[in-house]
């Protein structure tokens, strides 16, 4: 069965983008997973920097306005990815999980 896959970019007209495939080892797939690891880094890193930021007494108005938006930008793609890996989990029935149970 061929799924659609969240893509961690956009289209070119900045509505999400989507990848029809049933092979999870494509090439645009693996570029969709390298991108994925690219974003969550770069949010952890983002992350470490503006709490560095905030516990600067003399960090500037525009210092902080600047952090929250590299803050939503990071939001906005790590909540991509979870929409998007979200999607590819597998969906248990009550049944299969009452009769997985010991």
């Amino acid at each position: 069965m061929t799924a659609l896959r969240l893509l961690p970019w956009s289209g070119p007209d900045g509505k999400p983008a989507y990848l029809s495939t049933g092979d999870e080892g494509g090439f645009l797939s693996r570029v969709a997973d390298e991108a994925e690891a690219s974003q969550l880094a770069t949010a952890e890193q983002i992350l470490s920097h503006v709490g560095e930021l905030l516990s600067d007494d003399r960090a500037t108005a525009s210092e902080l306005r600047y952090a929250a938006r590299r803050l939503s930008e990071c939001l906005a793609d790590t909540l991509r990815v979870a929409q998007s890996r979200g999607a590819r989990l597998p969906v248990f029935l009550a049944d299969e999980v009452d009769e997985a149970a010991p």
